[in-house]
Parts: C-alpha cells; sequence; structure tokens
C-alpha cells in the first residue's frame, strides 16, 4: 500500500498524456472536420503527412487538391458520404497522396463521425497516417488490392460514359456528356478540347475550360506541329508526361498553356473504320505519366467517343437532309396580303431513334386570290417520313393550283382528294380550307377531317368554331363521298384566324377538345401581335416536345378606313356543281349580313340566286358572281352574273305551269336600278339595291 501510494505521489500534473504526443510516436496526424462550417483542422502531424507545410493550407479541404490526385479524392469523398448516409459511425480507407517531389504515397485515413440528438452528422475526427510501410511489409496485398479497386473504377469510367454517350443524337450531345458529367473528373482531366476533321482540315469544336482557347487553332491543317494534328496523321495516340515533354515536342502550343498549370496530357485519334474523324485531347494538372492500365482505359474511351460522334454525324447529315426537303416542300416566301396580317411557323416532330427522320407531312399555304380575297391552307399527311413530305408537296401544288383556277372551296378540297387517291401511295391527308374576303370579313371555310379553326377576337377573348366536314382526302375519293360542306363565318377587323395541325393540340394520354381548351385559354392570354404570338405558340410546342410535327397560321385582318365602302366578294359556280350554287348562296347571305343591309337581304339573295340560275340554265358555261358595295351620294350593294353568252335575256310571260318566266320581272320588281353589259365574249347582268343603313 505504502509503495503503491508513493508511486501515486510520483506521477506527473499532466497524467494521462494529451492524445498528440502519443499520435506523433506513432507518425499519426489527427484532423477535426467541421461539417456545418466545412472547415477541415489538421495538427502538425497531419502537415507532415500530406507534405504540407502550415503556410500552404488553410482549413479548407479544397486545398488539399495539391496533393490528393482527383480520382483518389472523388474516391473518397464518395466513401465519406456513403457513410454518413447509411448511419455508420465510423470508415476508413487506404488512398494515395502525390508528394512534393511527385511521386506517389500510400495513405490511411479513419474517422469517427459525431451526430446530433436528430442523427444528422455534425462533425468527423479523426486521423491520418503514412501507410507506406504497413503496405510494404503485407507484401504489397492492400496495394495490388487498391489498384484493382482503381482499375475497375477505371473500367466503370469507360462503361458510364459509353451508356450515357449512348443517347447522345448530336454532336454537341456529345461534348456535353464529356463535360457535363462525371466522366472529366473520374478521369482527373483538367479540361477537353476536341476537334473534327474536314476537308483535310481539324477544326476545333469543343475546348476548356473557359479561357483557354489557343489563337489560330480553331482551324488548322492536319500537317501543322499540333498534337490533334499528330494523331489525326499517325492514327496513334500522344501521351505527354511531363511539363518539359510537352514544351519540347508542341513549342507553338506549349506558350500558350503554361498559365493552365497543366502536367501532362492524352492525345487520342478518333477513328471508324480505319478512317480518323477527328481527335480529342485530355489535359491534367495534378499528375504525370501515366500507367499501362490508364493507357488502356483512355484508348477504349476514345474508340466509344468516336463511335458516338460518328452516329451524331449521320445523323446530323440526315437531319440536315430532311429539314432541307420539308423547307423545300413548304412555300419559300409567304405573299403579303393587303389588309391583313399573317405569321407562319413549323416545327419539326423529334421522333426518338430515327436518325433525321424529324419530318412530317404538315404543310400551310397562303394563295392570293382575285377580288381582294385569299385563300388559307393547313394539312398534315398521314406519317413521319420524307415519303409524307413528299406527298404533301406534291398536293400543296395541287390544291394552290385548283384554288387559284377560281373554283368554290368545296371544289377544291374534292379535286385535291381526287388527286391524292389516284397517287401511287396510301397515305391520307387532313385539311382545311378557309378563303376570306379581307374586304367584307367573309370566310368561307371547308374541312377534311381536321381540326376546328379558331378565332382571336380584338379583344383577346379566343373561341373554337365549330363548323361540319368530310372525310380526309384520298379517303373520301375512296369511299365516294366528295361532299364537303361549306361553313362562313364573318372575320371582323382586328381578328385574328388561327388554323393549326393537330400537333399543336394533341398530347399522349389526352382528350382533344381538352387540347382545344388549353390552346384557346393560351391563346387568350398570348400576345396581341401575329408573329408575337406564332412565337409564343410555337414555343410552348418545342417545351412540350413529342414526335408529332406542328404547322401553324395565323391572319389578322386589320381594320379598313372605309369599312363598308368598296367592299367586292367574288365566286366561281360551275354547270352541274349544286355544291358551287349551294357555297355561292352562302356567300351572298354572309357578305349582305356583313354589309349591313339585313333590310333588304331576303331581296337581295332572291334576285342573285334567280340572276345565278338563269345564267347555268340559259349557257353552256360556268358563272361569275361578283358582289360589291359602291359609294356615292347613297350607298348601293352592286349584284353582277358574268357568264360566256352573248345572247341578251328576254322577257317572256310566264307559261301555264307558272314555274318559268318570271325571272326578269322579279329582277325589274324588287331591284332599285339593273342592266346588262357586254363582257368579250360574254356579258354581265347586274342590278343594284340602295342601302342607306349600311353606317
Amino acid at each position: 500500500m505504502v509503495d503503491r501510494g508513493v508511486s501515486a505521489l510520483s506521477l506527473p500534473d499532466d497524467w494521462p498524456a494529451h492524445p498528440d504526443p502519443i499520435l506523433a510516436l506513432n507518425r499519426m496526424g489527427s484532423f477535426d472536420w467541421d461539417l456545418d462550417s466545412g472547415l477541415f483542422h489538421m495538427d502538425a502531424q497531419a502537415h507532415e503527412v500530406f507534405d504540407l507545410r502550415p503556410d500552404e493550407y488553410d482549413d479548407h479541404p479544397e486545398t488539399l487538391a495539391v496533393r490528393v490526385p482527383r480520382a483518389e479524392a472523388y474516391r473518397l469523398d464518395g466513401l465519406v458520404a456513403q457513410a454518413m448516409k447509411d448511419g455508420s459511425e465510423n470508415y476508413g480507407a487506404y488512398f494515395r497522396i502525390r508528394r512534393r517531389d511527385g511521386t506517389l504515397r500510400w495513405t490511411h485515413t479513419q474517422g469517427y463521425i459525431r451526430r446530433d440528438e436528430t442523427g444528422r452528422p455534425r462533425r468527423i475526427i479523426g486521423i491520418v497516417r503514412d501507410a507506406t510501410q504497413e503496405l510494404s511489409e503485407s507484401q504489397d496485398g492492400r496495394e495490388e488490392a487498391a489498384e484493382d479497386a482503381a482499375r475497375r473504377e477505371q473500367t466503370n469510367v469507360v462503361q458510364l460514359t459509353t451508356a450515357a454517350l449512348a443517347h447522345a443524337r448530336t454532336v454537341q450531345d456529345v461534348i456535353d456528356v464529356l463535360k457535363d458529367t462525371h466522366g472529366l473528373v473520374h478521369l482527373g482531366a483538367t479540361s477537353l478540347v476536341m476537334g473534327r476533321v474536314e476537308a483535310g482540315r481539324i477544326r476545333l469544336i469543343a475546348e476548356g475550360p473557359a479561357g483557354s482557347f489557343v489563337p489560330g487553332t480553331d482551324l488548322t491543317r492536319i500537317d501543322e506541329p499540333y498534337p490533334m494534328s499528330e494523331v489525326v496523321r499517325t492514327l496513334a495516340p500522344r501521351f505527354i508526361e511531363s511539363p518539359e515533354e510537352f514544351a519540347e515536342g508542341y513549342p507553338k502550343l506549349w506558350p500558350h498553356l503554361t498559365d493552365l498549370n497543366i502536367t501532362s496530357a492524352a492525345y487520342l485519334p478518333l477513328i471508324v473504320q480505319a478512317r480518323p474523324i477527328g481527335a480529342m485531347g485530355l489535359l491534367y494538372s495534378d499528375r504525370r505519366g501515366f500507367t499501362p492500365e490508364e493507357r488502356n482505359v483512355l484508348l477504349a474511351l476514345g474508340s466509344s467517343i468516336a463511335q458516338s460522334m460518328q452516329r451524331a454525324m449521320f445523323y446530323e447529315q440526315e437531319k440536315d437532309l430532311a429539314t432541307g426537303l420539308q423547307q423545300a416542300m413548304l412555300p419559300r416566301t409567304i405573299p403579303s396580303v393587303r389588309g391583313a396580317d399573317v405569321a407562319v411557323r413549323y416545327r419539326s416532330g423529334s421522333t426518338a431513334g430515327s436518325l433525321g427522320r424529324d419530318i412530317g407531312g404538315d404543310w400551310y399555304d397562303l394563295i392570293p386570290l382575285p377580288g381582294g380575297r385569299v385563300g388559307a391552307v393547313i394539312g398534315d399527311v398521314q406519317g413521319h417520313d420524307t415519303h409524307a413530305a413528299a406527298v404533301m408537296g406534291q398536293l400543296r401544288i395541287v390544291l394552290r393550283a385548283y384554288a387559284a383556277e377560281g373554283h368554290t372551296p368545296a371544289t377544291v378540297m374534292a379535286r385535291a382528294s381526287v388527286f391524292l387517291h389516284e397517287l401511287d401511295t396510301d397515305r391520307f391527308a387532313t385539311c382545311l380550307y378557309a378563303e376570306a374576303d379581307l374586304t367584307t370579313g367573309v370566310v368561307q371555310v371547308v374541312r377534311a377531317g381536321h381540326i376546328d379553326p379558331l378565332i382571336r377576337a380584338a379583344d383577346g377573348s379566343c373561341r373554337r368554331i365549330s363548323l361540319p366536314g368530310g372525310l380526309p382526302l384520298g379517303l373520301s375519293a375512296e369511299f365516294g363521298s366528295l361532299e364537303y360542306p361549306v361553313g362562313t363565318l364573318e372575320l371582323d377587323p382586328g381578328n385574328t384566324l388561327l388554323l393549326c395541325t393537330d400537333g399543336l393540340v394533341e398530347q399522349p394520354g389526352a382528350d382533344l377538345d381538352d387540347g382545344m381548351r388549353t390552346l384557346t385559354a393560351l391563346i387568350t392570354g398570348g400576345p396581341d401581335d401575329v408573329r408575337d404570338l406564332a412565337d409564343c405558340l410555337i414555343d410552348v410546342a418545342e417545351e412540350r416536345g413529342g414526335d408529332d410535327d406542328v404547322a401553324l397560321l395565323l391572319l389578322r385582318r386589320r381594320g379598313l378606313d372605309t369599312p363598308q365602302s368598296g367592299g367586292r366578294l367574288q365566286q366561281h359556280v360551275a354547270p352541274g356543281d349544286p355544291e358551287a350554287l349551294t357555297s355561292a348562296r352562302h356567300m351572298i347571305r354572309a357578305a349582305v349580313r356583313a354589309w349591313g343591309a339585313r333590310d333588304r337581304a331576303d331581296e337581295i339573295e332572291l334576285v342573285a340566286d334567280e340572276m345565278i340560275t338563269n345564267a347555268l340554265m340559259h349557257t353552256e358555261g360556268s358563272a361569275i358572281v361578283t358582289l360589291r358595295v359602291l359609294g356615292g351620294s347613297d350607298r348601293r350593294l352592286r349584284v353582277e352574273v358574268e357568264d360566256s353568252s352573248s345572247a341578251l335575256p328576254r322577257r317572256r310571260e310566264a307559261g301555264e305551269s307558272g314555274v318559268s318566266g318570271r325571272g326578269l320581272l322579279l329582277v325589274d320588281l324588287l331591284t332599285d336600278v339593273w342592266g346588262v353589259e357586254a363582257r368579250g365574249g360574254g356579258k354581265c347582268v347586274w342590278c343594284e339595291f340602295v342601302v342607306p343603313d349600311l353606317d
């Protein structure tokens, strides 16, 4: 007891000893990592382990990057993050650091994770130590295991990068995969340069980091003294293992890279089918030299990138071809229309997995017509390929020709359907043709299986115009159903007629009516200017994406200086075409109402119908009906019916049946004035009605 007491009295005051001296004796350093602030405090022994002077470290873990290679740092970060995530209390790992002289040394770390009462990690306390001797004494077993792990990690990098490249469609997609994913981080590269072989030269298509562009290298000859030129010439990779080697081998390039701290580089040819299509360079700032395993990994990566580049180049070439074909089939220019503002837009679909097939049969057209009229067309040929585009081009031209010949909208649609049916194709097409008189605002519309048009009022409100329709073009001819009903609507000054294909409306899994309501709301809240509104709608289609293409035509009727005087409307009526006669009657009725002559509407319609019927019955040709508003001391509505016969009309007594012989009598009784004019090889029967309430 006495001896024990004496021994106790002789102990020093600082017993037990502070851990720092004990750790120092074992050549261990300690650290204290505050996870909230991010500060990583190390003691003096830890500085020695990392081969850092105290003035070279600022308590931020990022500063250790000068000693910890990027691949090692990435592996350690993943290990620590996983330990914090799965609730572990500690972790341990071997890793390599690069000493001041450039040599690599094995190091071991162990950390203890401190958590708060909620389990959230707040602090990590641990040690670091030199593990070179330990691994050497274990006959490099752990080093071999670590190298195996590093090799597996590098192989995994190639697999992950290759998987990401599989989704790249364009050359820019390939570049983005390499720059924006962890591909470069995994490989430890500081920056990437990439060039593409074009006509015996190398065009720079990617360079980084920002500000590292070397003047004069955007387009270089293959025989110039640059590393990318060299690997393209020789079809062999070029590994540059030190700054000295870089400066000696490429004195023209090296002075521009000195500020980037480049210590080594790997330049790889991008070869497909024994032909170089480009080159890639990986630049490093924290390593010297490449192991055989690292070289093999980079060569495998280069092969994968070359295949992806070739696919992307083929895709862009085919897309350019498809886009050119689409543009050739659509109108090159849209003519200016007096009295209207027009905007057209087209967006190609994006069919996944089909290189260059972003093309379809959607089209628009604007056709100037006589008498201040204009024809607006929107259509969609079945399919999304070059055949659909070719059919669309033929159908657009034919429909334009029929409209320009003066046929009624219903006849134009019927003839276009017959034309498509007689083509050597199994495609059909939906279409909507609107013929507008911008002076009167009367619009005649024919639908062939197409979605309804919309009208946006001057106050911004928008409504869907439900109109009767017929079968799609091609199908109506096949089934012998060529009757296309004509709908008539009025387009007031400031109103906008909107025609579009279903790609702007339909969405997978959504009802068409819901899509139309969504589109209506979008138009209501859109810009006033038709061009801005068209941009807005096509931007929405771009954001939404989808496989279907979109065609869009907006026609806004401007306000007239003299809204009612000078109005003119014309219609061609062919013999034996009851649909044309019906269309003419619709036109007359709508024009009379639009021009404010409702009080005399019945008289005008009856007289006009009688004049048209007489022309068709008593001549062998067609009739052209013209309605116009005349100004002067009193405003008058004039009806003209022109035919190709020079025989003048004459009055006849009504027959016993009372069916015929009353035509001119009605004209004489109901009109204010009428007459006959010679017109070339034919004549024109005309009449006028005074309409004082026209304003």
